[in-house]
């Protein structure tokens, strides 16, 4: 028999504790034990994005975490971005610039396109490329999606988009 782990940690903003097997992923966690669905499992060996979560303010690949790696640390879903009764300015900038198709993939490139703009509120179209290699899309051919979170840093930060790169 299997001992399970007690874990605290903060998920989007609240405290919680949850029990988990030694090998569960934090990805199982979320989904299994919190019920925190959307966060996608898509390959479950780091190489899509879907599972993209934000561990301590840095974009992880939550199938590739185990969920005892969790305690005592900052975990944000995409559930986590959403001011309800509203969409957060990336998950806006999305919808309107069209950055989604059947959205699979979509809460793992909104949580990448987060942790990219947080670190650079105006990156280049190259830079935007090459931050969210790691989140593969089936249905889109990436233009939408670059424009999207091009969308976003000008909503989130539209002195530094202004400026010169």
């Amino acid at each position: 028999m299997v001992n399970k782990i007690h874990v605290s940690a903060i998920v989007n903003g609240e405290p919680v504790e949850f029990l988990c097997e030694p090998q569960q992923s934090l990805l199982e966690c979320l989904r299994d034990i919190l019920g925190l669905t959307g966060t996608k499992n898509g390959c479950n060996d780091g190489n899509c994005g879907a599972c993209s979560v934000l561990l301590d303010g840095r974009l992880v690949n939550s199938c590739l975490v185990l969920g005892v790696e969790a305690q005592g640390r900052r975990i944000t879903t995409i559930e986590g971005l959403a001011d309800w009764p509203g969409l957060h300015p990336i998950q806006q900038s999305f919808v309107e610039q069209d950055g989604l198709q059947c959205g699979y993939c979509t809460p793992g490139m909104i949580i990448a396109a987060k942790a990219l703009l947080d670190r650079e509120p105006n990156p280049s179209e190259q830079r935007i490329r090459e931050w969210m290699a790691g989140n593969l899309c089936r249905c889109t051919g990436y233009d939408k999606i670059v424009r999207a979170i091009r969308a976003a840093a000008e909503r989130l930060y539209p002195a530094e988009v202004g400026r010169k790169e």
